[in-house]
């Protein structure tokens, strides 16, 4: 059966990738030098850190366009099924970083708590309060645009790039609840509320690592997705019967596998002109598709099989 798809990411989703993750550098930069201007003239340690938090971001981005651009390769020789895989290497390694980010924010945490003396803390100005403000306003609205734009192309690279985002969203709350807390002569909720954000950053850096490994170990689809594709194999004219059917990931893309069953006295060229039908319903039908295998087995043979004959 010819594929589908001779690239294996689609120009218009590499241009989806790219402006998305060039849209996240200028924001990401701006609003680094936002917070460390204001943690520094508002005598925020809380917002000096967010500042770092924001310039991580920057590396995961050119992390995503590494990623994107690799697995966007045309497939060769040595690589026959394309290079989808390498976003996926690029989400782990942008999981990594996520979860070394909110050990870091937890730690840090954990000591302010155990160390005691918040009365000695400095108490941060009026300025670092409207740049965590600002902070959160613009980091949710990038999460969920960088969000959309992941699940538009199916990118979980991009997608843990939208998690670094919320990530950066909580750590600016979390800094804002520090200003007030520390304004109010409660310092103590500073490092509590980094915390409580190292344990949503843990959670989201688990799940977006599960994610990439079940695209690199060819998990199958989701059951109601290949329930799906079975009637629409179903309703090609001559598919008598679908006596297997197999999926896998492969980075943002679906391999699929079917056997069908056909009446046996047809000829050779009538049983492949069926196969071809449903080989292209089914790339037709589901975008993410990349390349569906049709096996005809002749019903009659088929049938003793599940008779045990």
């Amino acid at each position: 059966m010819k594929e589908k798809k001779q690239n294996s990411v689609q120009p218009d989703e590499n241009k989806v990738a790219m402006r998305v993750s060039v849209v996240s550098i200028i924001v990401n930069l701006g609003l680094s030098l936002l917070k460390l201007l204001a943690g520094i003239l508002a005598r925020s340690g809380a917002m000096v850190s967010d500042a770092v938090h924001s310039a991580s971001d920057v590396f995961s981005t050119f992390v995503v366009i590494v990623g994107i651009k690799l697995a966007g390769k045309k497939s060769d020789d040595d690589h026959p099924y394309g290079h989808e895989r390498m976003e996926c290497v690029a989400a782990i390694v942008l999981a990594a970083v996520l979860a070394i980010t909110g050990i870091g924010i937890g730690m840090d945490g954990v000591g302010k708590i155990i160390g005691g003396n918040y009365e000695t803390l400095e108490t941060p100005g009026l300025f670092a309060l409207i740049a965590a403000v600002v902070s959160v306003a613009v980091k949710e609205w990038m999460y969920w645009y960088t969000r959309a734009a992941a699940k538009r192309i199916n990118s979980g690279a991009l997608m843990a790039d939208a998690w670094h985002h919320r990530s950066d969203s909580l750590s600016s709350i979390g800094a804002f609840a520090g200003i007030i807390g520390a304004r109010m002569g409660f310092q103590i909720l500073d490092p509590v509320a980094s915390v409580i954000i190292c344990v949503f950053i843990e959670k989201a850096a688990i799940d977006i690592f599960r994610d990439a490994v079940d695209k690199m170990v060819d998990k199958a689809c989701p059951k109601e997705l290949v329930d799906r594709m079975k009637d629409v194999i179903s309703d090609q004219s001559g598919v008598r019967r679908v006596d297997d059917i197999k999926t896998r990931l492969f980075g943002s893309k679906i391999y699929v596998d079917v056997e069908i069953a056909v009446d046996g006295e047809q000829t050779l060229n009538a049983a492949h002109k069926i196969a071809e039908e449903v080989h292209d319903a089914v790339e037709q039908s589901f975008e993410n598709v990349k390349h569906c295998m049709v096996h005809v087995n002749p019903l009659e043979h088929s049938a003793s099989e599940e008779n045990g004959v």
